[in-house]
């Protein structure tokens, strides 16, 4: 989170897209051009989640060197290696030769066709070990996008640096550090289908193996919007969620984006993993000074942090480091509106949300930001959010209660005014999903009713 609206790298890129539909109307139209009636004539989700999790799904797909493997969590493993590669590691300067083997999903057709994508992935990565994921798509015209990586991925940081890839595009799309964008959504052009590639690497002449539990991505098409629709109050509860605040870490290792001040989203993260009773050791801790109160957050921002974006706030990094922890996974969407979240907080599955707003824009906040992570925790009987937000000044000043009105417009818009009352972009309702690896039959159902499996 930054405290003033000074903008974050992922703002100011993408703001960059934005730019390109200054008018608004060119892709609302667009959007709903293609986007068939749910039933009762509401409009349908503008949002296609594709998950391959099961033993089925990685059998599906096209392997060299990998296999799929059973059991009560399937996954896909190094079964005998395609070839070895020397990878030169940019941010540590060393070149090591890795042994690999990949897998590529089958095609899938979006649904709903996309102005902008987002894989997830979760994944055990021993030492010695690391995984690439990459996109590849059909646009809208039947042409071809190249291959765009969206991540080099490792739990550890012993190996080498996980790390986001720059500069990718083709004049038509581009990878803003985890999305994949249409770089001019007004004309028309949109992804239809994609396929995902993942390579998994290995320490020549190891049995070393990452196993790949989940894969997928989100693709959407959100109409460009200043304001949403209000949503109606359903439900009032409130889920028992670790609060832990961001700002007590103010200073500590600025090795990992300016410390605490700008740690909301590992913070966000680390607060949902112990919700579900996920827990660091001893051992793990003991790197950090033990002067610092909740080592834990200092762990999930040095083990969430994107060592190209220079900051703890990758979208899909955070849902992978999740799913680090045993029987939890973890997957970044967009939900519709704050009945969504209701559904979740219902069967007890609490949403950390990304947001940009002015100080004056959510009452009760007391700062504005460029971009921040904070996690919905239930609703009062009024309706309104009640919030972890990290940026407060303590972590027993973390449980906030912000206007319902406000908290839904300032998350899902997908534009704004900024303090210089300059345009830029907002995230469309963008958020973080953990829940665990096996469900309940209530949570499933919660799930599926807001797109993901």
């Amino acid at each position: 989170m930054r405290s003033a609206e000074q903008p974050s790298r992922r703002t100011v890129l993408a703001a960059t897209v934005a730019a390109a539909v200054v008018g608004g109307t060119g892709l609302a139209s667009a959007a709903s051009a293609h986007r068939a009636p749910r039933p009762g004539g509401a409009p349908a989700r503008p949002v296609d989640n594709r998950a391959w999790i099961s033993y089925d799904d990685w059998r599906g797909g096209t392997a060299r060197g990998t296999r799929a493997v059973p059991g009560a969590r399937p996954g896909l493993v190094i079964a005998k290696p395609a070839g070895t590669v020397e990878y030169a590691d940019p941010h540590t300067g060393r070149t090591a030769a890795w042994e690999y083997a990949t897998w590529t999903s089958p095609v899938h057709r979006l649904s709903v066709p996309a102005t902008e994508v987002i894989a997830s992935w979760n994944a055990d990565t021993p030492d010695g070990t690391w995984l690439q994921i990459e996109l590849t798509g059909t646009y809208s015209d039947g042409t071809p996008t190249p291959w765009y990586v969206m991540g080099r991925w490792t739990a550890g940081d012993g190996d080498l640096r996980r790390t986001s890839v720059d500069d990718q595009g083709d004049g038509r799309s581009s990878v803003w550090t985890d999305t994949f964008s249409i770089d001019d959504a007004a004309s028309g052009l949109r992804l239809a289908s994609y396929q995902l590639r993942l390579t998994l690497y290995r320490t020549p002449g190891t049995r070393l193996t990452p196993t790949v539990r989940r894969t997928g991505a989100m693709g959407s098409d959100v109409p460009d919007r200043f304001t949403v629709p209000a949503s109606t109050p359903g439900v009032a509860a409130e889920l028992p969620v670790p609060r832990y605040s961001q700002e007590i870490h103010k200073g500590q290792y600025p090795e990992y984006d300016n410390g605490g001040e700008a740690w909301c989203s590992p913070t966000s993260s680390q607060m949902i993993i112990e919700y579900w009773g996920g827990r660091l050791t001893e051992d793990q801790l003991s790197w950090v000074d033990p002067d610092y109160a909740d080592p834990q957050v200092c762990h999930a921002a040095r083990y969430t942090y994107d060592h190209q974006y220079a900051g703890c706030g990758n979208w899909p990094f955070n849902a992978a480091y999740a799913a680090t922890f045993d029987g939890l996974q973890g997957v970044v969407t967009r939900l519709g509106s704050l009945t969504d979240v209701e559904t979740l907080i219902k069967a007890g599955i609490p949403v950390i949300t990304s947001q940009s707003f002015l100080e004056s824009e959510l009452t009760g906040a007391g700062y504005g930001t460029a971009g921040h992570l904070m996690t919905v925790i239930g609703f009062t009987s009024e309706g309104d959010v009640i919030a972890n937000d990290p940026a407060s000044p303590s972590n027993e000043a973390v449980r906030r209660v912000y206007k319902r009105r406000e908290w839904e417009n300032i998350w899902l818009r997908t534009k704004r005014y900024n303090a210089s009352g300059k345009v830029v972009s907002g995230t469309g309702g963008v958020c973080y999903l953990y829940f665990p690896a096996r469900l309940s039959a209530r949570r499933r159902k919660a799930l599926a009713a807001v797109g993901v499996r």
